[in-house]
C-alpha cells in the first residue's frame, strides 16, 4: 500500500514539476488579457474608477485603452510563452503603476493604515501574487532556451 501511494505521489508531483510553470503562465496571461479587455468596455472594469481617481493627471481617452492593449500583450506574451523576458518587464512595470494607488490616493485604499484595507485596497494588494508568479515564471526562462541571450558568446556556457 505505501509503495503504491509512493508511486502515485512521485507521479503527480512529477507532473506538477513538468507543468507547473506553463499552467501559470496560461492562468496568468486569461487573467490580464480578460482584465486588459475589460478596460476596453468603458465602465465594464471594476478598477476603472480607482485608475480615474489616481492617475487623474493623464487623459484618460488615451491611457485606459493604452492600459487595457498594454495588459492584453502581457496576457498573450504569457500564453504563447514567447519573449518572456520582455512580458515579464512589461508585467512588471504595469505593476508599478497598478501599487500607485497605495501612495497617490490612499482614501481608497486603506480604511485603517497600514492594515485595514478597503475592496479596492484588496485588490491592489492581490497583485503581490502575480508579481511572485513573474519571479517564478522568470525563473524558468533559462532552462528553456538554448542560451542566455544577455551574456556576451564567450561568456556563455556550452
Amino acid at each position: 500500500m505505501m509503495r503504491t501511494l509512493a508511486r502515485i505521489d512521485r507521479t503527480l508531483t512529477c507532473w506538477m514539476q513538468r507543468n507547473a510553470t506553463t499552467l501559470l503562465r496560461w492562468s496568468m496571461g486569461i487573467v490580464f488579457v480578460w482584465f486588459g479587455a475589460l478596460k476596453l468596455v468603458p465602465g465594464l472594469s471594476p478598477a476603472d474608477a480607482i485608475i480615474r481617481a489616481s492617475m487623474s493627471f493623464l487623459p484618460m481617452d488615451f491611457f485606459i485603452p493604452f492600459l487595457a492593449l498594454w495588459e492584453i500583450t502581457i496576457g498573450i506574451g504569457l500564453i504563447i510563452g514567447y519573449g518572456m523576458r520582455a512580458t515579464i518587464l512589461l508585467l512588471l512595470l504595469q505593476m508599478v503603476g497598478t501599487l500607485a494607488p497605495l501612495i497617490l490616493t490612499p482614501q481608497l485604499v486603506w480604511t485603517v493604515f497600514p492594515f485595514g484595507l478597503t475592496l479596492e485596497g484588496q485588490y491592489i494588494i492581490k497583485n503581490v501574487v502575480l508579481m511572485s508568479a513573474a519571479v517564478a515564471i522568470g525563473s524558468s526562462v533559462r532552462a528553456s532556451e538554448p542560451f542566455d541571450i544577455w551574456q556576451a558568446p564567450h561568456d556563455r556556457a556550452v
